[in-house]
């Protein structure tokens, strides 16, 4: 039986593409000891590549998502999303995948536009009655209300591009002559912005995926950072203290995991997703979810499984069966 194709995709067109190559890469050499055939599909704005294991490349037809190789089509039997940001994270890949009925192993391309998007999916989590911050959404263009931003979220906040990871252009204000720098800071990430009262309380983060119809809730991750907050200096460069499993009482710890498995199945969530919490007074307050969370060796996700006591390769390919499995409409 010859082995089913599989494309690792990564890249993509913001801030987090190098994030991206090199969570792309881990699942790449994970999957290499696998029984799939692997492919890496390198994204960027001016063209799509293939990479085959022996650095060979390969140009792909976005017509039909295939390439030639030894004179051979190559058609791809499912696809690992690891792009972070667009077009990976925002829907775009899963719209022109789900077109074409190549399977993959991310939200839906509705489902993943909606959490791509912090001002929508928290208003949406909002009315299942899910803890947030308090907010004030800004549009570029818009008249700076600063007095109105202090009284809606107060002091400190956080400043935050609307549909953006890696904490890429989050500003943390303490005073409110520093607001509208921060807003000009965040604007060069994107024209929406969101910004947040402060939580103060025990961050974690979590994660879930879904095998054989159950969604599995990984070790939590209690995060204690070296700076104001967990921005991609903490996250990536060592500045922050990880605790896996976290640090939490037995109580909070089925509250939790009760509270993600809801947020998975309300939201009808596919592949491996990371949702982002503050816990105040045994109240977890969710700050964001990750649909596409980064697979680097500083990432918590690899973390979080090797805990759990799985090995990363074999959780790559559950990810691969169970988005196979699903039908593709």
């Amino acid at each position: 039986m010859s082995k089913k194709v599989v494309g690792i995709a990564m890249g993509g067109y913001s801030s987090e593409r190098e994030i991206s190559l090199e969570s792309g890469d881990t699942v790449f050499k994970n999957l290499l000891k696998s029984s799939w055939s692997c492919f890496k599909i390198v994204v960027d704005k001016n063209h799509w590549i293939v990479v085959d294991p022996q650095e060979n490349i390969y140009a792909l037809n976005l017509d039909n998502f295939t390439f030639e190789r030894d004179q051979k089509y190559i058609q791809f039997d499912v696809v690992f999303n690891a792009i972070h940001g667009t077009p990976g994270e925002d829907g775009e890949l899963a719209e022109l995948l789900e077109r074409l009925k190549i399977p993959h192993t991310s939200c839906d391309q509705t489902i993943a536009a909606l959490t791509f998007n912090k001002r929508d999916c928290l208003e949406k989590v909002k009315e299942w009655g899910i803890p947030v911050a308090k907010s004030f959404n800004y549009d570029a263009g818009n008249l700076i209300d600063i007095d109105a931003i202090e009284d809606k979220v107060g002091l400190p906040c956080f400043v935050k591009p609307n549909r953006s990871g890696s904490s890429y252009g989050i500003v943390k204000v303490y005073q409110k002559d520093s607001l509208k720098n921060a807003l000009e800071t965040a604007l060069k990430e994107d024209d929406q912005l969101i910004i947040e009262s402060e939580l103060v309380g025990m961050e974690i983060s979590v994660g879930a995926y879904l095998l054989k119809g159950v969604v599995i809730v990984l070790p939590i991750t209690e995060i204690i950072s070296e700076n104001d907050f967990f921005d991609y200096d903490a996250k990536y460069n060592g500045k922050s203290e990880e605790i896996t499993p976290a640090r939490v009482d037995g109580v909070t710890l089925k509250k939790v995991n009760k509270l993600v498995e809801k947020i998975y199945i309300k939201l009808n969530l596919k592949g491996v997703c990371r949702s982002e919490f503050i816990i105040i007074d045994g109240t977890p307050h969710l700050l964001e979810i990750n649909t596409i969370p980064g697979m680097t060796s500083a990432s918590l996700i690899p973390k979080q499984v090797k805990a759990a006591g799985f090995d990363l390769g074999d959780f790559f390919e559950s990810l691969l069966l169970e988005a196979i499995k699903k039908p593709v409409i």
